[in-house]
């Protein structure tokens, strides 16, 4: 019997005995020790079970206790994307995100909010950081930092990055200013003026501000919200024009948190070499997965055309500016532009973090991040599921988000307005959009945890929406 044919085996027992209720929700599973013995199985095997289970969302790992039936949330409808594929188009990037920003609410409805006390990881971030700065020595402060950024925090990627499934090197990552940067740069090395980029729909607004400063134009991709980019779609829009690159979110992708299947990764992959195409991986959701962090699309890239981009803002600090860029055969290129754009990076700060990433603090910063992200996931899933109406809320496996689609007719971008006088902030559905698609939609975060003031103010919106009817 092969290991296949076993973790399948075992997999289909235990979905079986959980809907049988053989164990309740809530109730602990036999230990991995006890099902290798009962079912004569690998540690190996039985843990790829459970964990294919995890990403199901159907168990739960709890430190040093063991696998858990997960507490199911109240069932919410998926909402599917109603992407259309129009013809590539110029971009304008909505005033509204520019207000958004200035207003530091992009992941969170009630920004002025008064912050809580500091996680535990960003307490021993903020000493790492110091302590490099204390040990400066000798004119260093009169230096500049080399274009591709501190070797030891490149040598610390490339660790967390082999631990992700894809071998990586040093020398293959350059440091920028946190992931944006990382995107322009890969798009100013691998498009020129007037160029078509593939992005999905709905997706990453950044992308749209890029494309815009950059002279391109865009094609949107329909994107399912459980699996990311309709691969069928992208083919069609290759087969009509001429795409210079597609950009694109494998892991958790915004707003929505798709995880793209890896048969759906091949095959994108496969295109990406038939039609000659740059593939510009954000990775940035990755580390924030509640189950098995998946692998990047940059390990399956047997042809060196996903440039991989991402960083430390969403799953450790806004404020470190701190991303990286690994460019695949466009990363000379990507250095150079880099030394243009930005000149050099914090040599202390890298290093800092180099040494938080090096003495297990990242890791452990992580572990912790995922189990609360997972409870306010469900808090929020929850809280929505209790508006009146029918609205269709995604259930992402990781990421910050949740997207919500109301009833057609519904206009988010109406109620915008409304919401600041109550000091709210929303992020309406138009802005993943170059077309204005999505009115009826809204990105909803679960970055913050949910205290009594941000519960009342995401339950004033249904109100907001009904008074504009």
């Amino acid at each position: 019997m092969t290991e296949e044919f076993r973790y399948k085996q075992l997999e289909a027992w235990l979905l079986q005995g959980i809907k049988e209720q053989r164990w309740r929700q809530g109730e602990r599973l036999p230990s991995i020790r006890t099902l290798c013995r009962e079912h004569a199985v690998s540690k190996a095997t039985v843990q790829h079970a459970l964990q294919r289970l995890e990403a199901q969302g159907l168990v739960e790992a709890r430190p040093k206790a063991g696998y858990f039936v997960s507490l199911q949330s109240p069932p919410v409808k998926r909402p599917v994307s109603r992407a259309r594929i129009e013809a590539p188009r110029p971009v304008t990037v909505s005033d509204l995100l520019l207000d958004i920003m200035r207003r530091s609410a992009a992941f969170d409805l009630l920004p002025q909010h008064p912050p809580g006390d500091l996680p535990p990881g960003i307490v021993a971030l903020n000493r790492s950081i110091g302590r490099s700065l204390r040990r400066q020595g000798g004119q260093d402060y009169q230096y500049y930092d080399e274009p591709a950024g501190n070797y030891e925090l490149r040598q610390q990627l490339a660790l967390h990055l082999t631990r992700r499934g894809w071998q990586s090197e040093p020398d293959a990552f350059c440091i920028t200013s946190g992931c944006q940067h990382a995107l322009f740069l890969a798009l100013m090395a691998c498009c020129d003026r007037g160029d078509v980029v593939a992005v999905e729909s709905p997706g990453f607004y950044g992308v749209m501000q890029i494309i815009e400063q950059l002279g391109l134009q865009v094609v949107e991709v329909p994107a399912s919200l459980e699996t990311g980019m309709d691969i069928d779609a992208l083919e069609d829009v290759l087969q009509r024009w001429k795409v210079r690159a597609c950009v694109v979110s494998p892991a958790f992708s915004t707003p929505g948190g798709a995880l793209m299947p890896d048969a759906a990764k091949q095959r994108l992959l496969a295109l990406a070499e038939t039609y000659d195409l740059a593939v510009i991986e954000d990775d940035i959701y990755a580390d924030m997965a509640i189950g098995p962090v998946p692998d990047p699309l940059k390990a399956l890239d047997g042809h060196d055309r996903v440039i991989l981009c991402s960083s430390f803002s969403k799953c450790l600090s806004r404020d470190l500016r701190l991303g990286w860029v690994s460019g695949a055969r466009w990363h000379a290129r990507i250095v150079h532009l880099k030394l243009v754009t930005q000149l050099s990076s914090s040599r202390f700060v890298q290093r800092g973090v180099a040494e938080f990433m090096e003495d297990g603090s990242f890791a452990a910063h992580l572990r912790r991040l995922r189990t609360e992200l997972q409870t306010r996931r469900d808090r929020l899933i929850q809280l929505l599921h209790e508006w009146p109406g029918n609205c269709r809320v995604s259930k992402p496996q990781g990421g910050l988000a949740v997207w919500v689609e109301l009833p057609e007719g519904e206009d988010t971008l109406s109620i915008y307005a409304d919401a600041l006088q109550q000091g709210v902030v929303i992020t309406p559905g138009p802005l993943f959009s170059a077309s204005g698609q999505f009115k009826n939609c809204l990105r909803i975060s679960f970055a913050h945890p949910w205290g009594k003031a941000r519960e009342e103010a995401l339950n004033r919106l249904p109100a907001l929406l009904a008074s504009n009817q």
